[in-house]
């Protein structure tokens, strides 16, 4: 097994047309989720690439690049519409998965009960992907297509997520449930970004759940109705939730994931609401 570590891009590209290997950008999930027969690969290690890292505005957009560790995250000084994602870089794990673990990371791994991703499509983030045949940009919605599965062909490497600047006055914020307080898989999680109106009204809504379907999910008719609601009074309602396909398993089954996700968006968007007061 070889464990390769470019320093620059161009390097990094031509590495993946010549070799067959596996891209990690931190690693803490790589050897725990594979099988014993899979882990003599070659190993193409992302998180020394001179400019993968590091937090940026410009163009009336944020930048933050692939190889950005949680920790990272969680200390940036970001707009109040961030809140969210920074919440949830602090239950990626422990202190040293947070230290470890990279943003780009945690989409590629695909994991249904990933952290990050309910927070980064409140965000409205898009991934870019860049390979010797040049770079692309793709919705987080399309990235991930299932379990475990993303858009990145053999060649790509996920290079930075950007993220347009949100309302001025938007608040985020993320519910996590887990089976103990810190170091837990998602049984449920929800993410809110919320901006109220001078008469104290919603005027901006975007709600995302993840670990309640194979894809994190916005929940976009709720989204629609909450505009000019009062966040104290919402409410969540079966069809709200539609968009979701939970799972029985041994955290939880299916309509407690739906019990549980009513209730997180319920506390999300009051949150939220109450911090922008």
């Amino acid at each position: 097994m070889r464990y390769l570590t470019p320093s620059t891009l161009d390097d990094a590209f031509k590495l993946l047309t010549t070799h067959d290997l596996a891209i990690v950008a931190g690693g803490t999930d790589f050897f725990p989720s594979r099988q014993s027969h899979e882990l003599c690969i070659d190993i193409l290690d992302i998180t020394r690439i001179v400019g993968l890292s590091g937090i940026g505005f410009t163009e009336n957009r944020w930048k933050i690049g692939a190889a950005t560790s949680w920790t990272d995250i969680a200390r940036a000084d970001l707009p109040c519409a961030f809140r969210g994602l920074q919440m949830a870089a602090l239950e990626v794990g422990s202190l040293q998965i947070q230290n470890s673990g990279t943003i780009a990371g945690n989409l590629c791994n695909a994991s249904p009960a990933a952290d990050g991703v309910p927070p980064l499509l409140t965000l409205e983030a898009s991934v870019e992907l860049g390979s010797a045949r040049g770079f692309r940009e793709v919705p987080l919605s399309d990235f991930i297509t299932g379990v475990r599965q993303t858009l990145v062909a053999s060649d790509e490497i996920v290079t930075a997520i950007y993220l347009p600047a949100p309302p001025d006055g938007a608040i985020g914020h993320f519910e996590k449930l887990g089976a103990r307080r810190h170091l837990a898989i998602s049984i449920t999680m929800t993410a809110a970004i919320i901006d109220l109106d001078a008469r104290g009204r919603i005027s901006c809504a975007r709600i995302a759940a993840g670990a309640a379907s194979a894809v994190a999910q916005r929940l976009e008719a709720l989204e629609k109705d909450l505009i000019g609601q009062n966040p104290k009074t919402v409410e969540v309602l079966p069809r709200h939730l539609a968009p979701l396909s939970p799972i029985d398993d041994v955290r939880g089954d299916a309509d407690f994931r739906l019990e549980a996700v009513a209730e997180q968006c319920l506390r999300a968007i009051k949150e939220a609401g109450q911090r922008h007061g």
